[in-house]
């Protein structure tokens, strides 16, 4: 039989000492020491290679860790009490609430606050479920159609931006993230001419007033003018894609995304690799860029935080509006006065007042509370801004204080546009869907959206084209296409 040193028999009777004392204090404690306590016997019989020290310090650690958790958990325990109860005593009026973030002072004011939520969700329910059974004994000519007319595909990237030229023959432009921006034709879909002269991202396009000229802005950092020269081809009859689908508010058909294939270019499309003017004054990505009223000057804005005017014939730098505090994010030009409009990710757009030469005046509008992504003019006296946080604000050029109507969706707005005639907005946003409100911030119809048509991806942009041609409004997305709709409005639901 093994006989025990006198080293190791005292070792071992201190430590026995040790754990005696410490379970004496255990009875003492509360019932977290003694959880941390029991933890730390079983760990020391363990082998490990950290030293004591240290393992004790982990252990302390842990231990604060589950108290916290403890407490957490006895509080939601306490709070999900407090709002049972409260829910009994609003079951009469038909309101519960979810979840058990409420804070303890502040139930009474969100009591209030939700009935009258409820109340006014049950009277936007009962008008919507009376509008449609009486919606049914109507013609059908008193809803809005919108029909899926043609799909322009060819870009090998997402599309940021699409216009319409506004001079004979009648073409649509797109600036595409794969560094070439393409003119279509409407009637037929196909591509008429490619323009590969910038190194970065195409990220606009705007058409000269009056001559065949575009203004392409781009991740580079410059801005291009280039002349382009088309020849329509002859008109195919338009296929049926949608067969005059009513617009939709309500119900989506599907979001299920469909597999982007490898999109081929047009091969026979002729190209142009040259600019007539080169601008270049800026140190960051041009984001946007437009025609002043009469297109002798334009204007650029880009991530450096500025906006600058440049004159086209010589292309030098008129002004350079600074300002902002962040990155803009677009501009536009006012069609008829010499106006200019940028936004910013500051959650600001100002307006640049250049119609007297000698001063140009700037006024700053706050009214969003994330990124405007853009602001554009109505052919009035108004401003309309769209933003990341889900509002779009329609303001009289007159009174800045505070909007005249304001559009709350359910996911950010990009570039917007407005029809000069129909006084129509599209909001292209971010969850694939195009809206269609009118300027007093009535809602007036949702473009079909399902996985056989419509976009798949988030949509950039939304312009209308004023001419008589088969297609009124187009949008573009990251799907890589541009589409073309036939929206009719009926005056009916415009005037309520």
């Amino acid at each position: 039989m093994p006989v025990e040193s006198g080293s190791s028999a005292a070792a071992r009777q201190a430590k026995q000492k040790r754990k005696s004392h410490s379970l004496s204090i255990r009875r003492t404690n509360s019932t977290e020491q003694d959880r941390s306590g029991l933890q730390r016997d079983m760990l020391e019989g363990q082998d490990t290679k950290l030293p004591l020290s240290l393992r004790n310090n982990l252990l302390d650690l842990f231990s604060q860790i589950e108290r916290e958790f403890e407490n957490l958990y006895i509080e939601n325990l306490e709070l999900r009490k407090e709002i049972e109860t409260l829910n009994d005593r609003l079951t009469a009026e038909g309101q519960t609430f979810e979840g058990a973030d409420l804070a303890k002072g502040a139930l009474k004011t969100k009591a209030s606050h939700s009935t009258s939520q409820l109340s006014q969700k049950l009277k936007t329910t009962y008008k919507a479920s009376t509008s449609k059974i009486v919606s049914s004994f109507k013609a059908t000519t008193s809803r809005a159609v919108c029909q899926l007319v043609r799909e322009y595909v060819g870009h090998r990237d997402g599309i940021w931006d699409l216009s319409v030229t506004r001079t004979q023959p009648v073409v649509l432009g797109t600036a595409s993230a794969d560094h070439t921006a393409m003119l279509w034709s409407i009637e037929t879909g196909k591509c008429l001419l490619k323009y590969l002269g910038h190194q970065g991202s195409v990220n606009s396009i705007k058409f000269h007033p009056t001559e065949q000229m575009a203004l392409t802005a781009s991740g580079d950092q410059t801005a291009h003018i280039w002349r382009y020269m088309v020849q329509l081809p002859t008109p195919q009859p338009v296929a049926d894609m949608s067969q005059q689908t009513p617009c939709e508010d309500d119900v989506d058909f599907s979001d299920k995304d469909e597999a982007d294939g490898e999109v081929e270019g047009p091969n026979d499309c002729p190209s142009v690799r040259v600019a007539t003017t080169t601008l270049r004054s800026h140190q960051g990505v041009v984001i946007a860029a437009d025609w002043l009223v009469g297109g002798k000057q334009v204007v650029t804005a880009s991530w450096d935080r500025a906006a600058n005017l440049y004159d086209v014939e010589t292309s030098e730098l008129v002004h350079s509006l600074t300002g902002h505090d962040q990155e803009l994010t677009h501009c536009c030009t006012h069609p008829t006065q010499r106006l200019v409009v940028t936004s910013s990710r500051d959650t600001t757009f100002r307006l640049w007042d250049f119609r007297d030469p000698s001063i140009h005046s700037v006024n700053v509008f706050q009214g969003h509370t994330d990124t405007v992504t853009s602001a554009v003019f109505t052919v009035g006296d108004n401003v309309v801004s769209g933003s990341d946080d889900r509002t779009v604000k329609v303001w009289d050029l007159k009174n800045m204080r505070s909007p005249i109507a304001t559009i709350r969706t359910d996911s950010a707005v990009n570039r917007i546009s407005v029809s000069v005639s129909q006084r129509i907005i599209a909001l292209p946003h971010d969850n694939r869907q195009v809206r269609l409100f009118d300027m007093s911030g009535v809602r007036l119809a949702r473009l079909p959206r399902s996985n056989r048509q419509g976009h798949r991806r988030m949509v950039c942009c939304s312009t209308w084209c004023e001419d008589n041609t088969s297609c009124n409004l187009f949008s573009c997305g990251f799907d890589r296409q541009a589409i073309g709709w036939n929206i009719n409005i009926p005056a009916l639901l415009q005037e309520k």
